[in-house]
């Protein structure tokens, strides 16, 4: 199997470095993954336009979408990623848990929570109880194509953890206990 080091700043190309400075001051450090994406010249500047764009998404929301579709992609780098950035948006631990499995004790935000892991474990094809539900939380079309979006983002980033294997530079999630079948 293909090996993955960490690029340093001096390993990528300039425009990457231009990014991993920005990145060092907003965040105060270069997340591994990131760096990971640096490997290709143009691949973060395109995933931080992404990442960052106006979103109809609140950061909680997504945050609850980024735990929930890493839970179901088993990506131990962004539940441990996201589950630093959900305390820092206001998520208790024992409300993130129940986020990575799938729920929330707030009704609005459980119908997205719902809808992003069908869309993730489904490819999209999801019930029609949980978009009916979604619409009847008082979310609309705009915010079903933002939590799309978001799926997508997740994805990309659980897919590139999942395939590099790099080092997990945050405090490591817990691993939740799957119910017995």
């Amino acid at each position: 199997m293909n090996t993955f080091n960490v690029p340093t700043r001096e390993e990528v190309s300039s425009q990457n470095q231009g990014n991993f400075d920005t990145l060092k001051k907003v965040l105060g450090m270069v997340p591994n993954l990131y760096a990971t994406i640096a490997y290709s010249d143009h691949g973060l500047s395109r995933y931080l336009s992404f990442q960052n764009a106006k979103t109809s998404l609140s950061n909680k929301e997504k945050e609850a979408v980024n735990l929930v579709v890493s839970e179901v992609n088993g990506c131990r780098y962004c539940q441990s990623a996201h589950t630093v950035l959900g305390k820092m948006n206001g998520f208790p631990d024992e409300e993130i848990i129940h986020i990575r499995q799938g729920y929330s004790t707030n009704p609005k935000l459980n119908a997205m929570i719902v809808l992003a892991k069908e869309i993730t474990e489904k490819k999209g094809h999801v019930s029609e109880k949980a978009l009916n539900d979604f619409y009847s939380a008082g979310y609309n079309n705009g915010n079903l194509v933002d939590l799309i979006l978001q799926v997508s983002d997740k994805i990309a980033m659980n897919y590139l953890h999942n395939l590099t294997n790099i080092p997990i530079d945050f405090p490591i999630a817990s691993t939740l206990e799957k119910e017995a079948a």
